[in-house]
């Protein structure tokens, strides 16, 4: 039987260096990258195709964030971002090894690339590209400070967690799911002025000065002038409105299309986590699922497999709940609740005004797997491994609390 993983540290801290959190990922043939060992080579090179336009790499990043690292390599390899592709994002506080491609460039043209903090350990030619979700999950390596007991033991039965969004989902200002809100009930100027202008949880002092003199003055074309240079998104989006005053819509298509999925996406990851707490609340450690329930079997590796969806019949499987969209077929009373009171429906999530951003919708697990528990006591490093999508910190919250570094 499947139950919520027992606490086992109390009052630890995390990530003080980026060596403090190692994430490995591993890719869709199960194999764990890592430091360009002989076997992941090999495996990367029997995927390989000689007259393929594409060049599959293995990518080891320390405190960049992936798209950063990624934009630093196409430079070199004189490419548009366009170009390169990844299977999943990686923290920029950290040590990260994953899966990258890049369109039109040979291997030993990426074997070659010298940046500070990046190391390309392995390449070859392939007929395709890297794709975001191109992985099975991540193994991790965190060191952790601050634990009053000399030695761990993790020898427990309990092999799922809750399987919250982490924090970093809604945002350094924690107000994407505001903007992602008024996003979905058509409120293009409340969104737009709430990224521009919100100054909750801002820590930065002279972007609340800014911040707050445009909210109070209203004139783009002046807030140019004196908006910090390190907000290129703000301002982008006052650059524009100083030219079209009242286009809101394009002033928010001004950011990257991944930013506006992500203020969207952080509504369907606020109901989510809505039915998570209310799981763990009501559920009393049960994870089960009843007979009946929609839930998705397990893969070769024992992490849940999106592509069987089925109903529950005592067979091994993931309990699991609703990302919600447009095309949502199935709403619990939960779940219809949460949208109630927020003041959205289905047919929100087809944003007329930005209809690159709608949201189908689609599902995720309510209690997620972790594999490969374990303890250093030397180095007082806890590794584990988690399928792609579930958050480290999340986990490593159920485990202790954390005082000090989370996920970017």
């Amino acid at each position: 039987m499947l139950r919520l993983s027992k606490s086992v540290f109390r009052r630890a801290q995390i990530k003080r260096e980026p060596e403090d959190f190692v994430v490995n990922e591993i890719t869709k043939d199960g194999v764990v990258l890592g430091g360009g060992t002989e076997t992941e080579c090999e495996k990367l090179s029997a995927k390989g195709d000689k007259d393929g336009k594409f060049s599959i790499f293995v990518m080891q990043k320390r405190d960049w964030n992936t798209a950063q690292a990624l934009k630093a390599i196409a430079r070199k390899l004189n490419r548009g971002m366009k170009s390169v592709g990844f299977a999943g994002t990686k923290d920029r506080r950290a040590v990260t090894t994953q899966l990258c491609s890049v369109y039109g460039v040979g291997p030993e043209q990426i074997m070659g690339i010298s940046i500070k903090d990046i190391k390309i350990s392995c390449a070859c030619r392939s007929s395709l590209p890297v794709r975001l979700g191109d992985l099975e999950g991540n193994s991790f390596g965190v060191k952790v400070m601050g634990l009053s007991a000399s030695s761990i033991d993790l020898a427990y039965e309990y092999t799922v967690f809750p399987n919250y969004f982490g924090d970093q989902r809604f945002g350094m200002r924690k107000n994407n799911t505001d903007i992602g809100i008024r996003i979905l009930k058509g409120d293009m100027e409340g969104a737009a002025l709430a990224f521009l202008t919100d100054v909750q949880n801002e820590l930065d002092a002279e972007s609340v000065e800014a911040r707050k003199r445009l909210k109070g003055e209203m004139d783009f074309g002046a807030a140019l002038s004196y908006f910090p240079r390190h907000l290129k998104y703000e301002r982008s989006m006052i650059d524009y409105l100083s030219k079209y005053d009242g286009n809101y819509a394009n002033a928010l298509r001004k950011l990257p299309r991944q930013l506006l999925m992500m203020f969207v996406h952080s509504v369907e990851d606020q109901i989510f986590n809505s039915v998570v707490e209310n799981k763990v609340r009501d559920g009393d450690g049960q994870v089960e699922p009843m007979h009946g329930e929609l839930v998705c079997l397990q893969d070769n590796y024992g992490f849940p497999d999106y592509k069987r969806i089925v109903r529950y019949e005592g067979k091994r499987a993931f309990q699991i709940a609703n990302l919600i969209g447009y095309d949502t077929k199935e709403i619990s009373e939960h779940e219809m609740e949460e949208m109630e009171k927020i003041g959205i429906q289905l047919d929100d999530f087809k944003v007329k005004h930005i209809p690159e951003i709608n949201c189908r919708g689609s599902y995720r697990t309510i209690f997620s797997p972790f594999k490969d528990l374990g303890w250093n006591d030397a180095e007082r490093k806890i590794s584990f491994s988690l399928p792609a999508g579930s958050y480290a910190t999340v986990f490593l919250n159920e485990l202790f609390d954390l005082r000090g570094g989370t996920a970017d």
